[in-house]
């Protein structure tokens, strides 16, 4: 969830927390050994109300924080075919984008950034990784829906004689759905 959020809401949020967290360590740790019989007789009220204000705050924080991109977030799971369930996992939806619409250039420095040529060889990238499958034969007559679908859910379909879990399963997590059109684009140049 941190990683969905703007910079601004992101750090806004770090900072209540670390207002949060400083004051128990203060009242838990440093105060009680300067003033033993702290918060005391006297000061308990104002204890009380600083704590609640500060879990309140807290909270309204999280609630209202939180909540920034869910425009954004339907938009490009519109765009990605990807559903969010309320435990917020990811899923990919039966029919990823048909045909790709990105720009190859940008997907073959995305290949070489990503370090996909350490695992596969291919050749318009110039590359020859052997952990996974040869893309050059792997990719010869599919279509840009399996080149989708085997970026964003490596393991929907494994290639013969490769084991499961052995590619990232979170490409359609960390990549953009441009970076992923991109890459498909690429990656279409063999089949």
């Amino acid at each position: 969830m941190p990683l969905a959020l703007s910079t601004g809401n992101a750090i806004a949020l770090g900072l209540v927390a670390a207002a949060f967290v400083v004051f128990a360590l203060l009242s838990a740790l440093v105060i009680p050994r300067r003033w033993p019989q702290f918060p005391g007789d006297r000061g308990l009220g104002w204890f009380i109300v600083v704590t609640v204000v500060l879990c309140i705050g807290t909270l309204a924080a999280v609630n209202f924080l939180a909540k920034e991109g869910s425009e954004e977030t339907a938009q490009a799971e519109t765009q990605t075919g990807t559903t969010v369930t309320s435990s917020g996992t990811t899923t990919s939806a039966a029919q990823p984008p048909a045909a790709p619409q990105g720009d190859p250039a940008a997907g073959k420095q995305l290949f070489a950034a990503q370090g996909c040529g350490g695992c596969h060889a291919f050749g318009p990238a110039g590359t020859n990784g052997t952990v996974g499958p040869d893309l050059d034969q792997a990719l010869q007559g599919k279509d840009a829906v399996f080149i989708h679908e085997s970026i964003v859910d490596p393991n929907k379909e494994i290639a013969s004689g490769y084991q499961p879990n052995i590619m990232p399963g979170n490409f359609g997590q960390t990549l953009t759905p441009k970076q992923i059109d991109d890459l498909v684009s690429f990656l279409s140049q063999t089949g």
